[in-house]
């Protein structure tokens, strides 16, 4: 259909909203409330435009495009109406915005800004909250929040983990878990899509940037390992378009910094696979404990303890990427260098908040001493005044900073399934195989399945993400009705590019952006296949002995018990 946006004639499509149509043609009207996976709540009224000949603003987001509609997005009546609706959200609104620790993402300071608001003329009713830091992930400040809705509907309606809700009514409503309980009593997985869905920073990390300041300043060793997306994402946050690796920056960054030692977890990543795809291949051989399903991510990991702990067999017992580099460096690394591990202080930066979780995890403290996200890797560089843009290039560190394509695909949604179906497909078959590209796990749909043929046998595969895609494959388990052989399972929409650590995304776009590059730089590497890493050779030579041996099992491998849900 026709209609007329701003004077100009463009094509709608039938049933879309106003705000699709007029967002594909480049035209960007503000919102707080908008989800592109949620349906349209028309909750904060900052969208609302023009049409010819009706009596009242609409909210472009709940309203369909009709033909013949002339739309105007930024008339004086429009902008007049944005100002009050922002006005009267400031007003029951916390304004300390120094203390906003989301500040790098906050969307309410950048529309004030956007709308010139430089005074406030109502008075409201302020939401006196203490802030809830009783979450080892995740602070609530609900003095910050608008009640936009966007964190426990995705919490319920995307995750299904049902951790806060909209509770009380009238003035006294708040955003909180149920039963008066505090974040860390609650059933929150610690994934932070709330985090990263929230427009104000009443969601936020926490924040251990201080922590990490006044380590680079003590007399330890100071470490850093970095996750496979972070180089995809935090140029981001300093000045640079997305889709854009940042990798040999990052690491000049982070030396800069003060860190003396920068190791890249894609190594960790390819173990990772080396001891997972070992493990499959035993499972496929004595059709035992089928399907299996990996383990790199510890909110799915949390997430499956509290409602499905009787299938955990399924779960592959290998660590996390960063939980076995954690492992190796205070070991391999400390004994290889005769550094006592109590003298290095290591710190993770991770795209994702359940990160800080894990590291506290009975079974993995003492190794990883602090994680930072990467937005608060972002704030750390900016707090130096480092010039970003302007870096030159560095290497990771040996003996732990040599990775291959397969490690670095680890970053998003259908890595982990395709890094580990190339090294199966050699250990399986006892060749080289040339075919590695595995297209059909590769994108955005929350759901991928494949049927995958490695010499004589057919696999059938899964690749899910979000915790809500996650809980209906695993009812599928529970039932005995799934069909597949192997599932990979991340938290995050599009993995952990996605993730509640990372720079807040607008669109799906966005995060293609960022698959690309990742999909680029695993392409130009020399080295495709995680058990050809010729580090990775050397350190189960010297060190770990054979793949999936008692050593491995030792330093690589864990365990997982139920946890309690309300």
């Amino acid at each position: 259909m026709k209609i007329t946006i701003n004077g100009k004639e463009v094509e709608a499509k039938e049933g879309e909203k106003i705000i699709d149509t007029i967002t594909r043609n480049g035209i960007i009207v503000p919102t707080l409330c908008r989800n592109k996976h949620l349906d349209p709540a028309g909750a904060c009224r900052l969208c609302v435009v023009e049409i010819e000949n009706a009596p009242k603003l609409v909210a472009s987001c709940t309203t369909p495009v009709r033909e013949g509609m002339n739309i105007k997005t930024h008339t004086p009546r429009v902008i007049k109406s944005r100002r009050i609706n922002i006005e009267l959200l400031l007003a029951n609104h916390n304004k300390d915005c120094t203390s906003c620790s989301q500040n790098l993402n906050c969307k309410l300071q950048r529309y004030s800004e956007e709308l010139m608001i430089n005074e406030v003329r109502f008075e409201g009713e302020k939401r006196q909250s203490t802030p809830d830091n009783s979450n080892i992930s995740i602070k609530r400040d609900n003095s910050k929040c608008i009640l936009c809705g966007q964190c426990y509907r995705t919490c319920n309606e995307i995750q299904t983990v049902y951790a806060i809700g909209q509770q009380n009514r009238g003035f006294q409503t708040k955003v909180a878990p149920p039963f008066e309980l505090n974040m860390k009593e609650s059933n929150c997985v610690n994934c932070g899509q709330c985090v990263i869905t929230c427009p104000t920073g009443a969601l936020s990390e926490q924040n251990n940037v201080r922590e990490v300041t006044n380590a680079l300043a003590s007399e330890k060793i100071l470490i850093a390992q970095t996750a496979p997306s972070i180089r995809a994402t935090l140029g981001e946050l300093l000045g640079m378009k997305p889709g854009i690796s940042v990798t040999g920056k990052m690491v000049t960054a982070l030396k800069e910094l003060g860190f003396q030692k920068v190791f890249d977890t894609d190594l960790a990543a390819d173990i990772t696979i080396v001891e997972e795809a070992t493990e499959f291949a035993k499972r496929l051989k004595n059709k035992k404990d089928l399907p299996m399903i990996t383990t790199c991510c510890p909110a799915w990991i949390k997430f499956a303890e509290q409602y499905f702990f009787e299938q955990l067999n399924h779960m592959s017992s290998c660590r996390s990427p960063q939980a076995m580099m954690a492992s190796l460096i205070k070991t391999y690394y400390a004994e290889k260098n005769k550094i006592k591990p109590e003298n290095i202080i290591l710190v993770d930066i991770m795209p994702c908040t359940a990160k800080k979780y894990e590291i506290n995890r009975p079974e993995f403290q003492g190794e990883a001493d602090y994680v930072l996200t990467t937005v608060e890797l972002a704030r750390l560089i900016k707090q130096h005044n480092i010039n970003f843009k302007e870096l030159p290039s560095t290497d990771f560190d040996n003996p732990l900073g040599e990775s291959t394509g397969a490690g670095l695909i680890f970053g998003r949604s259908g890595g982990v399934m395709e890094a580990a179906l190339r090294t199966a497909a050699d250990l399986i078959t006892g060749q080289d195989i040339k075919n590695i590209e595995y297209k059909e796990v590769r994108g955005l749909q929350t759901t991928k399945e494949a049927t995958i043929k490695i010499g004589n046998q057919e696999i059938k595969v899964c690749v899910v993400h979000t915790l809500g895609e996650a809980r209906k494959i695993m009812n599928q388990i529970r039932q005995g009705k799934s069909p597949y052989d192997f599932i990979e399972i991340m938290a995050c929409y599009g993995g952990c590019i996605g993730g509640g650590g990372q720079p807040r995304y607008e669109s799906d776009e966005q995060l293609k952006q960022r698959m690309q590059a990742i999909t680029k730089e695993d392409k130009n590497k020399k080295i495709r296949k995680s058990h050809q890493n010729p580090s990775v050779i050397k350190l189960y030579k010297e060190y770990i002995g054979e793949y999936g041996g008692k050593k491995a099992h030792k330093l690589l491998h864990t365990k997982y018990e139920e946890k309690e849900s309300i």
